[in-house]
C-alpha cells in the first residue's frame, strides 16, 4: 500500500472534514469493501479522495475482489517478460473485463506428420489442472467410443502450439457422453456411453502432475461411493460446487428416455471416499441431455439449453443456490430484445465457461435444425449472482433484460461445431476449445455429411492494455 501511505502527506489532503482527516491507509481500507459505483462517487468529492481512489494499488486490491485472487496471479504471470505491460494498470483492465466485446481466436493444432495428435472426436471431456490440458474419451467415427488420454502442458504460454502426450493408462474404460470436472487440483470423472450403447453410473478421480525431465503423469482412482449412486447415463452436465463437491442434472438412461433428475456427491477430504444424495426442489430443469451446467460461485451453478423429451432445443436458465444447506432451483426468466434478428439462441451440445469477470461464455452447439454454430456469447449472471435467490427478485425484468450479449470473434475462424469440449486457464483470460461435430464438405445433389473435428484452438478475451 506504498502509493497509498507514502506518497501524500496529511497537509496536501487536510480540507477540515473528519473523513478526511483519516490517514490514506485507513481510507484504503474502506474503499477496498465499498461497491465500485461508491467508489466512484467518493472520488468526485475531493482531490484527495480522487488520488486515492484511482490508485493502482487500490484497483489491484479491487481486481483481486472481484476477479479472483487466482486470476489475478495468473494476469500477472502471463504478462512477466512484457516490457508494454511492466506497469499493468488495474483500472484500465477492470474496465476491459466488464464492458468486454469481443474475442479473438488462434488456431493451436497445425498438421505435422512428426507429431503424434489425438484423433478427432466428440462428447469427449476436456480440463485445464496443474498448467495443463487433459482430454480423455470421447466418440468418433462409425459410433465407437474412445479409451485414450491425452495430455499438454501449457505453463503461462497461452498461445504456444502445443505438444501433446498421449498417457497410458487402461483406465477408466472408452466412453463418450462422460463429464470431467476440476475439484481442488483433482478430475473427478462420472457417467457416460460406450460403443455398445451401456450406460454408466461410476466416478473416477484423476491426480495429474507435471516434471520437467518425465513429462506429464495421470493416476485415475475408482472413488468408493457404497451402495447409493445415481442412475447410468450419458449426455447429462456436471460442474463442481461448493467445497468438495460435484453435482449432476439430467442425461439419458440406459432406455433411451431423458432424465430429469439432481445429484450431488461430496468427496472426502482424502478424495478416497463418495457420498451421493439427490436433490429433490420444485420447481426444477425439466429432463434433458446436451445441456450445460457451470459454477459461477461457491454455492451457485447455471443451467442453460439442452434437448428436450420432445427433441425440442431449449434456451432456459436455470439457478441451482445450494447456500445455508438448502438446495434450491429457481428459473431465471429474460427478454430476448436483445437478440438480433436471424439469430437463433436456443441450443444443445455448446460449451459454458465461466470466464473473467464472473461471466459465461457461451459458444457453438446446435438448433433445433442440426444447423451448428460458431457464435459466442456473453452470459452476464453478475446481477443474479450478487443477489438474494428470491423469485420476485428473479422475474424482475429490469434486472435480467440485458444478461446476453453477443460477442465479436477477431482472427481465426473456426468451423461451425457441436459437441465439442471448452475450458478455461487459472487467469479466466484464455479459453482453449478442441473437436466436436462440425459439417464435411458439401457434394452436389448430397446432404451434409457428418465430421468428427480434431482441432484444437485458442479464444482470448481482447482487453486493451
Amino acid at each position: 500500500m506504498a502509493e497509498t501511505s507514502t506518497t501524500a502527506s496529511t497537509s496536501k489532503f487536510n480540507n477540515g472534514s473528519p473523513i478526511a482527516n483519516l490517514a490514506p491507509d485507513h481510507l484504503f481500507t474502506i474503499l477496498i469493501l465499498l461497491p465500485i459505483e461508491s467508489i466512484l462517487s467518493f472520488a468526485m468529492t475531493c482531490k484527495k479522495f480522487r488520488y486515492l481512489a484511482s490508485s493502482n494499488t487500490l484497483w489491484e486490491s479491487i481486481c483481486r475482489r472481484d476477479l479472483g485472487t487466482t486470476a489475478v496471479d495468473a494476469l500477472k504471470s502471463s504478462f512477466l517478460g512484457d516490457e508494454d505491460h511492466q506497469l499493468l494498470s488495474w483500472i484500465r483492465l477492470y474496465k476491459q473485463v466488464f464492458h468486454l466485446d469481443s474475442v479473438c481466436c488462434y488456431k493451436l493444432s497445425d498438421p505435422d506428420p512428426d507429431l503424434v495428435l489425438p484423433s478427432p472426436r466428440a462428447s469427449h471431456s476436456l480440463n485445464f489442472l496443474s498448467g495443463c490440458l487433459v482430454l480423455f474419451g470421447g466418440g468418433c467415427e462409425g459410433g465407437r467410443h474412445l479409451d485414450d488420454t491425452w495430455a499438454a502442458y501449457i505453463g503461462n504460454n497461452s498461445r504456444r502450439m502445443l505438444k501433446w502426450q498421449k498417457i497410458h493408462s487402461g483406465i477408466p474404460s472408452g466412453r463418450f457422453g462422460h463429464t470431467c470436472v476440476v475439484i481442488e487440483n483433482y478430475l473427478v470423472l462420472f457417467g457416460g456411453i460406450n460403443d455398445r450403447g451401456d450406460r454408466h453410473n461410476d466416478t473416477w478421480v484423476g491426480q495429474v502432475a507435471f516434471h520437467e525431465n518425465l513429462g506429464i503423469s495421470l493416476s485415475w482412482t475408482l472413488l468408493d461411493v457404497g451402495s447409493i449412486a445415481p442412475p447410468p447415463r450419458g449426455a447429462h452436465a456436471a460442474c463442481c460446487i461448493s467445497n468438495m463437491k460435484m453435482v449432476i442434472h439430467g442425461g439419458i438412461d440406459l432406455n433411451g428416455i431423458r432424465l430429469g433428475d439432481t445429484w450431488v456427491v461430496e468427496l472426502s477430504e482424502n478424495l478416497c471416499f463418495g457420498t451421493w444424495h439427490e436433490i429433490a426442489s420444485h420447481p426444477s430443469p425439466p429432463a434433458r441431455s446436451g445441456h450445460s451446467l457451470t459454477c459461477i460461485g461457491e454455492t451457485q451453478t447455471i443451467l442453460f439449453g439442452g434437448r428436450g423429451l420432445g427433441y425440442e432445443v431449449l434456451n432456459d436458465i436455470w439457478l441451482l443456490d445450494m447456500s445455508e444447506g438448502i438446495s434450491k432451483w429457481v428459473q431465471i426468466f429474460y427478454e430476448l430484445q436483445n437478440i438480433p434478428a436471424g439469430v437463433s439462441l436456443p441450443r444443445v451440445g455448446h460449451s459454458a465457461t465461466f470466464i473473467l469477470g464472473g461471466r459465461l461464455i457461451i459458444h457453438g452447439g446446435e438448433d433445433s435444425q442440426w444447423h451448428r454454430k460458431d457464435d459466442f456469447w456473453v452470459l452476464d449472471i453478475s446481477a443474479i449472482s450478487l443477489e438474494r435467490v428470491l423469485p420476485a427478485r428473479l422475474s424482475s425484468k429490469r434486472l435480467l433484460a440485458n444478461m446476453w450479449r453477443r460477442l465479436k470473434a477477431k482472427g481465426y475462424k473456426p468451423r461451425s461445431r457441436s459437441f465439442h469440449q471448452a475450458c478455461v486457464d487459472n487467469s479466466g483470460r484464455y479459453l482453449y476449445v478442441y473437436g466436436g461435430m462440425v459439417d464435411g464438405l458439401l457434394q452436389p445433389a448430397e446432404a451434409a455429411e457428418l465430421r468428427f473435428d480434431g482441432e484444437l484452438f485458442l479464444v482470448e478475451l481482447v482487453l486493451q492494455l
